[in-house]
């Protein structure tokens, strides 16, 4: 039977654990209360996502090998949004290849729209209606179908959303849930076979990228610097702060240290206050500045450190901890 659920998240934690058949780690990189929602619909073989993030910022995901997966903007007039530092317009779409890691970055408001299918069942759906298998690709490509497709597309994914969100019983009608995945399959399988351009990723900067992420996944627990992920990574600093600057939106070393404060946010959060300072965390993660610190790390998270540190959040629940595990 089809059906659909609609969230709101006021932190970038929960919202990042909602977005389905990924794991996603997400960075904000504006200041200002985080506002996002998400729609997960299901319409049988069909899975459904509608989302909305309000902040500047950095995903890397990392997607479920077992569905091939599409993503385009919901809205035809905002902003591009980067995947692998190339822009992601109007008139195209990604489609993600099995189980790949991809960077996505915003530079504001973002809507975007996903669907996908099981690998056997959007195979059957390419031979019935494009009379050829169409099977999900190795690697994440852009694609560009023809107009009438994409438009058709997202015109039928904003009427589901709509219901979904105003009226989730009549898209839980099985004749409605029908209907709708019969006309979002057949957009679907049109704008995979008809598209004229496909571009792949990733390029060479976001390959370097990713060896810089792998790199600091490996060190999740400690600090790092810029000579030893360059001798690592076997790129040279101008190398990495220009493919970071492209991919990221942000150079390695500001990059680096926002990780930082990430790292002595979890560990404030999670330290018992009788028996931890929060000179002895700061102190542990490179920040010898104190004063600076403290300023710091109220701009970014909207607190001083001492109160983060009385939280005494529970080992196990998120704190918004970007790109340090997979």
């Amino acid at each position: 039977m089809p059906h659909s659920r609609v969230f709101s998240f006021t932190d970038p934690d929960s919202y990042q654990e909602g977005i389905r058949a990924s794991q996603t780690q997400i960075l904000t990189l504006g200041r200002g209360t985080f506002q996002a929602e998400l729609a997960h619909i299901d319409l049988g073989r069909l899975w459904m996502q509608w989302g909305f993030d309000d902040l500047p910022r950095i995903a890397r995901t990392t997607l479920e090998p077992g569905r091939t997966i599409i993503t385009f903007l919901a809205d035809a007039e905002q902003a591009a949004m980067q995947i692998g530092g190339r822009d992601m317009a109007e008139d195209n779409f990604v489609a993600y290849g099995r189980g790949s890691t991809n960077i996505s970055r915003t530079e504001g408001p973002s809507k975007w729209c996903a669907m996908s299918f099981a690998h056997a069942d959007l195979a059957a759906a390419g031979e019935a209606i494009a009379g050829r298998e169409i099977t999900g690709p190795l690697e994440t490509y852009f694609a560009r179908p023809p107009t009438e497709h994409l438009a058709r597309l997202r015109t039928l994914h904003a009427q589901t959303v709509a219901l979904a969100r105003t009226a989730p019983e009549r898209l839980a009608a099985p004749a409605v849930g029908r209907a709708l995945e019969q006309e979002l399959t057949h957009a679907m399988i049109s704008a995979l076979s008809d598209a004229a351009e496909r571009r792949w990723l990733p390029g060479q900067h976001a390959r370097i990228v990713n060896r810089f992420q792998e790199f600091l996944e490996a060190k999740a627990d400690e600090p790092v610097y810029i000579a030893e992920i360059c001798a690592a990574i076997g790129a040279s600093e101008r190398t990495l702060r220009t493919c970071c600057q492209e991919v990221l939106g942000v150079g390695p070393v500001r990059f680096l240290w926002l990780r930082r404060m990430y790292l002595a946010r979890q560990d404030l959060l999670h330290a018992d206050a009788s028996t931890t300072t929060v000179t002895q965390i700061a102190t542990m993660h490179g920040f010898w500045e104190l004063g600076r610190f403290s300023v710091e790390y109220r701009a970014l998270f909207g607190e001083p450190p001492s109160t983060s540190l009385r939280q005494m959040v529970p080992e196990g629940k998120p704190t918004n901890l970007p790109f340090l595990h997979s």
